[in-house]
């Protein structure tokens, strides 16, 4: 028998994603690798994977055979596995053949139907459950319960969980991927506008510990035991300055609970660079640079740089994204985004007053004045309303 339980938690793998059209295949089978590597070190008892293993609901045939060799090498390691399905996979996909798993010490999610059986695990201080939640939304609630009054996310939380009879008296672990009131976001997550999805941590108050996925930013929400471990690699340029972990869980007597991270080495690091087309260019500027990163190049440049992207991935291969501050914030642009119906990331940081004022020097400056005037008078109400909106998030 173990002296005491240890395990990773995990989430967010993401497996199959693509960022600017850039494969993360390598990266994630890198880094997947890493994992193994630090759970061979720490000698854990068993990982939780709390959702969003992949990407998509129908993931590519080789994010598939990742995650398969990823549980195969930890399988015959004996390492115990936990897995939920997020809002990024598909429940029924997720939960195939998950019996047949169990006996290989693979337990997964199945699709909710209101029964979760927690999964009880031994050490020298007693048994730890670990209960399975999948991502839970009112609508999953409404079909299994009916009788049920469930009119939002936190209520279809509460719910499953009151379903669940845990004993308060052993150690509980509760693996959930759901939005926890007072979460920091970044720009890889899929949240729901005006926050609908929402749930408060008191809904958790019953178990030891959570483990949450779903947000990509590691961190402990109201207390150290309420806690998403983040994604193991950055999947957006917001995302650029975090260090990314695996969290390391050792559980002692009942409400006594060591809590650490372990950083991980990405095989191409998430990163900014910003400066004028010449400076970014120039070999004293890169020449101490990993050139292979996934990098956002901002250029400074008063003038746009034709076929700048093109250019630029002559030194910066992995260069995803490059930003030209004038074209960017100029009116000509802005104007442009306007008569087109197309938003720009640029143009949600500007604040509705500043909007307004920039289209109406533009209109008073510009030699086509009536055909902008026309333009702009085209616009139905709600686009611009949808703009004030969108910077108001």
């Amino acid at each position: 028998m173990r002296n005491r339980m240890k395990l990773l938690h995990l989430s967010d793998l993401h497996i199959g994603k693509r960022v600017n059209e850039f494969s993360m295949l390598e990266d994630q089978k890198y880094i997947l690798q890493q994992i193994i590597e630090i759970a061979d070190i720490e000698q854990v008892d068993g990982l939780i994977l709390a959702g969003d293993i992949y990407d998509k609901p129908v993931p590519p045939t080789e994010a598939v055979q990742i995650f398969d060799q990823f549980l195969t090498k930890l399988a015959q390691r004996n390492r115990k596995i936990f897995i939920i399905s997020g809002n990024h996979d598909s429940a029924e996909r997720i939960a195939f053949g998950a019996k047949l798993m169990n006996s290989k010490g693979v337990y997964v999610s199945p699709v909710y139907n209101g029964n979760i059986e927690p999964i009880a695990l031994k050490d020298e201080y007693g048994e730890i459950f670990i209960y399975l939640l999948p991502f839970i939304k009112p609508a999953v609630i409404h079909h299994v319960f009916p009788q049920e009054d469930c009119e939002s996310y936190e209520d279809a939380a509460r719910i499953a969980i009151s379903h669940m009879k845990v004993n308060t008296e052993k150690r509980n672990i509760l693996v959930a991927h759901q939005l926890v009131t007072g979460a920091d976001r970044c720009d890889s997550e899929e949240i729901l506008i005006g926050g609908l999805d929402n749930i408060n941590s008191c809904v958790f108050e019953t178990f030891d510990y959570v483990a949450l996925g779903h947000i990509h930013s590691p961190q402990s929400i109201t207390k150290e035991t309420i806690r998403y471990c983040g994604t193991p690699l950055k999947y957006s340029f917001s995302e650029a300055g975090q260090k990314k972990s695996v969290t390391v869980l050792e559980f002692f007597e009942k409400e006594n609970i060591q809590i650490r991270t372990i950083p991980l080495y990405p095989l191409r690091d998430m990163c900014k660079i910003k400066g004028t087309y010449l400076e970014v260019t120039n070999l004293n500027f890169y020449k101490d640079l990993n050139r292979e990163d996934y990098v956002q190049i901002t250029l400074t440049d008063e003038e746009d740089i034709p076929d700048g992207i093109k250019k630029l991935r002559v030194i910066y291969p992995n260069c995803l994204k490059s930003i030209s501050v004038f074209s960017a914030y100029g009116p000509n642009a802005l104007i442009t985004s306007f008569s087109g119906f197309t938003l720009t990331p640029f143009l949600t940081d500007l604040s509705p007053v500043l909007i307004l004022s920039k289209i109406l020097s533009v209109v008073h400056s510009s030699p086509d004045y009536f055909v902008i005037q026309k333009t702009l008078l085209s616009i139905p109400i709600p686009i611009f309303f949808l703009l004030v909106l969108l910077q108001l998030e």
